[in-house]
């Protein structure tokens, strides 16, 4: 046994001295360190010879010697099947030098953020010029989208329709009434009770401005000539801006004309997206390159998925949010409980911030109008169906099929907000997950099977041409 372990650590010593004089990255000792390292002014032990070359009789060198002709240690051999340095004249092995780029005076760091950097220069500035193109064509590009966003809530009901048998323009025709029909009675319902309940709410805010002003004057070093001052000076003020105020009257009615305008071309670019729509993607997808339109077509039915399901999921988490803080109100016996409700409808259409501010609205209503107990409660409820939205009904319909990070909702929102106003706010969230999902599968595309083929000749053209 003392034998066998008097190999081994011959062995080992043989192996560390292979490495030190083969490794080109290995640290060299200075002459005064030798002795902690390789003295190579010592001479070489003979090496250990192995059991079985000495019952041979061999004179062979022994497993793991750096000397030419030993065999490996380790059963790896080298190009002439054994270890150990390489022979006498032979070049040894380098990493090929990387072909220089540009100017070899310049380093190879800058070269890259200069190449990234124009890059990226011309892509922003591609985007600019998109966005201001949009932007001067908005009364078009709005409605266009929102019907977009309408047929992914609309086209199932439309294509089970046609699965039953419907023809497509029934179908299409029937869908659209629908949808007519529950922003009509939504809309009617909110204006009817507003009006009904606008007098009582306009006496409870009275009496909630005199509880208010009484609390300044009792806590604050303010007196109820200095607010009837401040009173007055905001009166004044409009007073003299009237002509300022009368401008932005008639700028409004402008609006109202264009959003008449947009409306209607919603609703007309809508049924024709429920009736056509996977017609008009085809002869769109026909004037892209054959390679392309598979992986085009595919990504756009990804994305096309990703946008139903973020509609349908948006809608219910609006219905439940309206319904819980409506019925908290009507509890509490808030005035405007159905208006305030809608309000909290529409603002779930922002995630994150939109029902948070349409809650808020209602809880200042309750300030006014039923006091600062009531509002407190009511901020509690705002607080507690916020906390059910975000923690449960948003990861249980969305799921994974629309993951956005909370901090890529936020930062979608704000750069949608200063580019697009509040229609931007809108549409932000929906545009990075569809971006989401179309980029991740065009940039794996080549992971999994080529996607079918998709067939343009059953597109229609948007101009055809008769013979």
């Amino acid at each position: 046994m003392l034998r066998r372990a008097g190999v081994l650590v011959g062995r080992a010593r043989e192996r560390i001295r292979a490495a030190a004089e083969a490794d080109p990255h290995g640290w060299h000792a200075r002459d005064e360190d030798r002795s902690i390292l390789v003295r190579d002014d010592e001479p070489t032990p003979a090496p250990a010879v192995a059991p079985d070359a000495t019952a041979a009789g061999s004179t062979a060198p022994p497993l793991g010697s750096p000397e030419p002709g030993a065999p490996d240690l380790d059963g790896a051999t080298g190009p002439a099947g054994v270890s150990g340095p390489p022979a006498p004249g032979g070049a040894p092995h380098r990493r090929s030098p990387r072909r220089p780029v540009g100017d070899a005076s310049v380093p190879t760091g800058l070269q890259t953020a200069a190449a990234w950097s124009w890059r990226l220069i011309v892509v922003l500035v591609g985007g600019y010029v998109l966005i201001t193109a949009a932007a001067s064509v908005a009364v078009v590009i709005v409605p266009v989208i929102i019907a977009l966003m309408l047929a992914a809530l609309l086209q199932p009901g439309a294509a089970a329709l046609v699965r039953r048998g419907w023809p497509r323009s029934l179908g299409a025709i029937a869908m659209l009434l629908v949808g007519l029909g529950v922003v009509a009675g939504i809309i009617t319902l909110v204006v009817e009770r507003f009006i009904a309940g606008f007098e009582d709410l306009s006496e409870q805010v009275s009496a909630g401005l005199e509880q208010v002003r009484d609390y300044i004057v009792d806590t604050f070093p303010v007196t109820e000539s200095q607010l009837d001052q401040a009173l007055e000076q905001a009166q004044d003020f409009f007073a003299g801006n009237s002509e300022q105020i009368a401008s932005g009257a008639i700028d409004t009615a402008a609006t109202v004309g264009e959003v008449f305008t947009g409306f209607v071309l919603a609703l007309f670019t809508l049924f024709f997206f429920l009736k056509d729509g996977r017609s008009i993607w085809l002869w769109l997808v026909g004037l892209l390159p054959t390679d392309a339109r598979a992986f085009t077509d595919e990504a756009a039915r990804r994305a096309w998925r990703t946008l139903i399901s973020y509609t349908r999921a948006t809608v219910i988490v609006a219905l439940v949010d309206a319904v819980g803080i409506g019925i908290g109100l009507a509890i509490l016996q808030v005035p405007l409980v159905i208006p305030l409700a809608a309000l909290v409808f529409l603002g779930a259409f922002i995630p994150i911030i939109g029902s948070f501010l349409a809650g808020s609205v209602a809880v200042l209503v309750a300030l006014v109008a039923v006091g600062p107990v009531k509002a407190l409660i009511a901020l509690a409820i705002v607080v507690l169906v916020m906390q059910v939205e975000g923690h449960i009904l948003q990861p249980l319909l969305l799921g994974r099929a629309v993951h956005v990070h909370p901090l890529a909702v936020v930062l979608a929102i704000a750069a949608g907000l200063l580019i697009a106003g509040i229609f931007g706010a809108l549409i932000a969230v929906p545009v990075v997950a569809c971006a989401n999902v179309a980029g991740t599968y065009l940039a794996r595309r080549h992971d999994g099977p080529r996607p079918p083929e998709p067939r343009p000749e059953r597109g229609k053209p948007a101009v055809g041409v008769r013979g």
